[in-house]
């Protein structure tokens, strides 16, 4: 695979990643009716194959 290929499959799956994830972050807020309260959030990706783990943190403020 050439880094073309590798760049554009990677670039597709962050993608993938980001907007399912904020579709779901935003229906499990809604859900809750918890205005303004902030949520802790861990967002884990892992490569079996590779062995390695990437975990990113941070927080999201709910809706007004």
């Amino acid at each position: 695979m050439d880094d073309e290929d590798f760049n554009m499959s990677m670039r597709k799956f962050l993608k993938k990643v980001g907007i399912t994830s904020q579709s779901a972050i935003e229906e499990a807020v809604r859900a809750a009716e918890s205005s303004g309260k902030t949520y802790n959030v861990r967002a884990v990706i892992t490569i079996e194959e590779l062995g390695m783990t990437h975990e990113v943190t941070g927080t999201i403020n709910g809706r007004d």
